[in-house]
Formats: structure tokens, C-alpha cells, sequence
């Protein structure tokens, strides 16, 4: 039997994991990131974290077939080389390079967010399909883009960021530089942002209770719970939010008619709480009215290993 790597680099936290032929995690290590220390230094880190794993897994590197790495930037997956990557100071590092010759194995390379779609494709949510778009909604909106099986980035590799598609012309700023991004609207952040402000505009609001009377202590959950209260702020709220999530990935659905859109992130554990109206509000706004032929609007499935697997199995890809 064959065994894969996958690497899930994060800004804090580099994940490992030892993955086998039916697509299980079978043994786990981490270490925290050494975000702008050279590149070098993280790669050592990546290697030594990836024979720890190893050792957990009860394995021997020998019996490792490749080795993919999910990473946050613009990746070329042909070059090896992050181009961007904003968070760990990375501009046009080798990385791929670097960690494969640390440990002496065919190494593949992607942006972490493809990664993770392609993850909820293979062994997730989306198992057995081939035309899957992945969001995942936390800090921002990230995005996935499978088609045929396949990652599509875009002939650059800088595509599929669909957290960065307009949904309100001059809209709230995003971080990105523009206004009205979906990440604007959709995001955990976004969500926060609303919830703040119906506070501000509701003293009796339940959410300043769950919130410990502070704006400071809200989080993605505030609303919701104060819903599940019946607290009729926080319902709103809510309401609000799932309004442009299902106005976003019902565009996704327009544009790309996949088999699956797969929504991903903290706020996912909400379950049939958020995807039930999201589904409701959706379809209806999208141009397939045909209930036995349209997208399909799923929970991830995999949560944080979802970059892990993904990542161990992108040489299946090719």
C-alpha cells in the first residue's frame, strides 16, 4: 500500500498529515509557522514536521509515494513557485524546490484553497463528482474551482477567487482594495460587521447578553444563538446574512452550473440552520428550475483536514 503527504501551510500553523490509498488521515503533526523567516527555515520546518507525522503514522518515508503542499498565495503548480503570499512573505519562492529536496520526494504544489476543494472532491462532501466549486467562509471568502476532475486557476494560475466578485457596485470596502466583494457580504468578518451594528441599534437585544455586553466579544455565532433565543435583532441579522450568501453562490451557480457547490468554514457547522434557506433562497434565482437536474448546495464535509487530504492527493491530478 501507497502513502501521500499532504502539507496545509498556514499563516500560524503548518498541518500534516499521512494519508493512505482509502483517502484517511492516519497519522497527524504540526508546528507553528515561522511566518517571514526565510523561506528555508520554513521549509526545514515542513520537512522535519512531515517525518514526525510519519513516525505517528507508524511508516517509513520510504513507503511515501509524493507529496503535495497547500499553500496560501499565487501558485504555479508547474514551477513550483509561490509567487505572492502576502502572510508568510513569501514573493517568488521556489518552495516547492526547497521541501522536496529536504526529503528526496515528488512534490506537488497548490494554493490551499484549491487544495481544499479538491479534497471535498476526492474523499469530502462532493465524493464521486467532477464539476465542484468549493467557498469556504471564515477571516474571508475563499474559493475552489474543479472542472473535469481538474483544478482550474486560470492560464496564469490566479484564478478562482471567488470571494472577490462584485455582488454591490460601490459597496463596503474589501480588503482586497475594491467595494462590494462577496467577501464583503459572506465572510465570518462580514457577518460580525452586521451583527455590531443591529447591536448598536437594538439596547434589547439578545446579542449584547451573548456578546458578554461588549462589541468586542462578538462572533460569527452571536446572531445565531440569539435567533435560536427568538431574539427578533439577531433573527434579522441572520436573516440578512443568509439573504447575500444564497444571492452569491446562486451567481456561482450561473456561471458555472456545477454538480456541486460546497460551502465550507466555521460558519458551516450551522448545518440545515443555514443551509435550508440558503438552498430555499437560491435555486429560485438561479437558470435551472429543474429539480432533478440542478447544483447541488452541500455542507463540507472534511473541516480543517480538508487542505490535508487535498493536498496528499494532488498528484492524482496528473
Amino acid at each position: 500500500m501507497g502513502y501521500y503527504v499532504g502539507i496545509d501551510l498556514g499563516g500560524t500553523n503548518v498541518a500534516v498529515g499521512i494519508v493512505d490509498e482509502e483517502y484517511r488521515i492516519i497519522g497527524k503533526a504540526n508546528t507553528k509557522t515561522k511566518a517571514f523567516h526565510p523561506a528555508e527555515e520554513i521549509a526545514d520546518d515542513m520537512a522535519a514536521t512531515t517525518l514526525e507525522a510519519a513516525k505517528n503514522a507508524g511508516i517509513s518515508m520510504r513507503e511515501v509515494t509524493w507529496i503535495g503542499v497547500g499553500t496560501p498565495g499565487t501558485v504555479n503548480p508547474e514551477t513550483g513557485v509561490v509567487g505572492l503570499a502576502a502572510n508568510l512573505g513569501f514573493h517568488d519562492t521556489p518552495l516547492a524546490k526547497l521541501v522536496s529536496e529536504r526529503l528526496k520526494k515528488p512534490l506537488y504544489i497548490e494554493n490551499d484553497a484549491n487544495a481544499a476543494a479538491y479534497g471535498e472532491m476526492m474523499a469530502g462532501a462532493a465524493s464521486g463528482l467532477e464539476s465542484v466549486i468549493m467557498i469556504t467562509l471564515g477571516t474571508g471568502v475563499g474559493g475552489g474551482i474543479i472542472i473535469g476532475g481538474k483544478i482550474y486557476s486560470g492560464f496564469n494560475y490566479k484564478g478562482a477567487e471567488l470571494g472577490h466578485l462584485g455582488m454591490v457596485y460601490d459597496g463596503v470596502p474589501c480588503t482586497c482594495g475594491r467595494r462590494g466583494c462577496i467577501e464583503s457580504y459572506c465572510s465570518v468578518t462580514a457577518l460580525i460587521r452586521i451583527t455590531r451594528d443591529a447591536m448598536q441599534l437594538n439596547a434589547k437585544s439578545k446579542m449584547w447578553e451573548l456578546a458578554g455586553g461588549s462589541l468586542d466579544k462578538v462572533n460569527g455565532r452571536t446572531a445565531f444563538d440569539a435567533m435560536r433565543a427568538g431574539d427578533p435583532a439577531g433573527t434579522a441579522v441572520v436573516d440578512q446574512y443568509i439573504d447575500y450568501i444564497a444571492y452569491a453562490v446562486s451567481g456561482i451557480i450561473n456561471l458555472f452550473q456545477p454538480q456541486a457547490v460546497v460551502i465550507g468554514g466555521g460558519i458551516s457547522k450551522e448545518g440545515e440552520t443555514l443551509f435550508g434557506p440558503v438552498r430555499e433562497r437560491a435555486y429560485p434565482q438561479t437558470f435551472n428550475h429543474d429539480p432533478e437536474n440542478c447544483t447541488r448546495i452541500l455542507q463540507a464535509k472534511l473541516g480543517n483536514d480538508a487542505g490535508i487530504i487535498g493536498a496528499a492527493l494532488l498528484g492524482k491530478q496528473y
